[in-house]
């Protein structure tokens, strides 16, 4: 067993995301699964799971009441228990098919009080159930009683030679709400990805929705992708999801979608990710840990149209905060884990610097929107506190369909994102001597930066609540990259200060932006 070997994805692990597990498991909106399928005779398509959702939109949303009994719940059963209980390798759907892809399952309870109905499509179309049984899995010390034959499973894994060719890694999990997480070559699981997000931060509190049944693509012998369908429901959204999955050491996953709002909802998050973040060489401080840093993720890339690439810095903030980064067609975005050193995370279990980063590229043009960041404070590392997605400028109408579509890149190595320069790395200080000044540093590397042995010169602008003094671009000899510092001055009113910089040499632009939000 590997290091990063997760046979219990990270969201059931204590200390490894209970936070989210338990909003997830709080939820509790799944639906109860559908019955015999119109159609069924006629083969299944994605145009048919359109038609399911829109059929559900048209109905009330009803609730599932769990088919897990209490003796699977807590406080009956702890992490433990559940954890004991391991599906048997030998059991994986295709595994006597000669496929590269093998399939494994979820058993419900502790947290995972939901279940979800599984579907196979054999020879293209064909539908064929995928029943819960007792005897996938093995049980470990527990003793339990009979399990409701009906009960259906928390959720799914799939399984490929990812690494090496004698075995099979985990290379994607759908479990939890509609969250589902993937690999690229050499990784271990860190933020996860979601079909939707609805009225995320909202006063009113956020909406969940889930996945409700699958339906998973039997591939061929040379198959380079697998393919899974689901169905996601929840009180006022419903949607058709087909994934398609590549792996690699970037692994890639096409997601095509349709969704109906049920009712209007205040925010439409559309390709969002959870994520941590807990502290980095930005913050100022450890927390009184031994690491210095903790977090899946450690900013967002964004980028537009105009070309521009922007660069965000993640927090760990005192009070919840929202940005909203406008634009127009957006060519990309994600939550990168961009500092791959393991001297800054010092950690040999979590592994930090293995965790993936995630870009989203859309296909087409997504129109007017902003890719939203919520950043929620967490006094440790065991919740997702980090959020972010694209929400249209104009939610669709009630019942209509909206279609979007984009690859989801799980990958380690960058490549040319952004193509220019970048930020490697974020610091801020007081300034000795002047208690009103604040001090921020920033690191830019790449090629172009390192190429450029003089005449480059630090463009920062300061938003309202501070004003800007001393602005100081300085090569650094020791690994060619330029050091951009500048201080800044609170005007006292305590608002959060935007801040935005890039390095020029001439009139060429050398770097990305960088956006940052300072509390004073």
């Amino acid at each position: 067993m590997t290091p990063c070997d997760t046979s219990v994805p990270a969201l059931m692990r204590p200390g490894l995301r209970l936070g989210a597990a338990l909003m997830l498991a709080a939820a509790g909106l799944l639906l109860a699964p559908l019955g015999a399928r119109a159609g069924a005779d006629f083969g299944f398509d994605y145009q048919e799971l359109q038609y399911k959702a829109k059929t559900l939109a048209a109905s009330p949303f009803a609730p599932q009441e769990s088919r897990v009994p209490d003796w699977l719940l807590p406080p009956k059963i702890n992490y433990d228990q559940h954890r004991d209980i391991r599906f048997r390798p030998e059991r994986a759907l295709w595994r006597e098919e000669g496929v590269p892809f093998q399939v494994q399952f979820f058993h419900p309870g502790w947290l995972f009080r939901e279940t979800v109905q599984i579907h196979e499509l054999v020879d293209g179309k064909k539908d064929v159930p995928v029943p819960y049984s007792r005897r996938f899995f093995d049980y470990g010390k527990n003793d339990f009683g009979d399990t409701p034959a009906e009960m259906g499973y928390a959720g799914l894994r799939l399984h490929y030679a990812l690494n090496r060719p004698e075995y099979l890694d985990e290379l994607a999990v759908f479990l939890g709400a509609s969250y589902f997480r993937a690999l690229g070559k050499g990784q271990c699981y860190g933020l996860s990805a979601r079909a939707l997000a609805v009225d995320t931060a909202a006063p009113t509190g956020e909406e969940f929705p889930v996945f409700r049944e699958f339906w998973l693509q039997r591939p061929a012998a040379d198959a380079r992708e697998v393919v899974v369908y689901a169905l996601v429901d929840s009180k006022r959204v419903t949607g058709a999801y087909r994934f398609a999955i590549t792996p690699g050491s970037d692994t890639v996953v096409r997601v095509k979608a349709t969704i109906y709002l049920r009712e209007a909802v205040a925010t439409l998050g559309l390709a969002p990710f959870s994520s941590m973040f807990w502290h980095g060489e930005n913050s100022g401080t450890t927390n009184g840990d031994y690491r210095p840093e903790v977090h899946d993720s450690d900013g967002l890339l964004v980028a537009h149209s105009t070309g521009e690439w922007l660069w965000r810095p993640l927090a760990n903030p005192k009070h919840l905060r929202t940005s909203m980064l406008s634009s127009e067609n957006v060519r990309g975005f994600g939550l990168l884990q961009r500092d791959r050193d393991f001297d800054h995370y010092q950690d040999l279990e979590a592994h930090y610097h293995q965790r993936p980063s995630v870009w989203v590229e859309p296909v087409g043009n997504w129109g007017r929107g902003s890719i939203e960041l919520v950043e929620i404070p967490t006094p440790d590392e065991t919740s997702d506190n980090i959020v972010a997605f694209w929400t249209p400028e104009k939610c669709p109408p009630v019942g209509e369909p909206y279609e979007f579509e984009y690859d989801l890149h799980w990958l380690t190595d960058l490549g040319r994102r952004p193509p220019g320069g970048y930020v490697v790395a974020t610091r801020q200080s007081t300034v000795m001597g002047r208690p009103d000044l604040h001090r921020m540093v920033v690191d830019f590397g790449g090629p172009p930066v390192v190429k450029a042995q003089d005449g480059v010169e630090g463009i920062v602008s300061v938003g309202a609540g501070a004003t800007l003094e001393g602005v100081v671009a300085q090569r650094n000899p020791i690994n060619n990259t330029w050091r951009l510092a500048f201080e800044v001055k609170p005007d006292g009113s305590g608002r959060p200060v935007e801040m935005r910089a890039f390095l020029r040499k001439g009139d060429s632009v050398l770097s990305e932006t960088w956006s940052y939000l300072w509390q004073p």
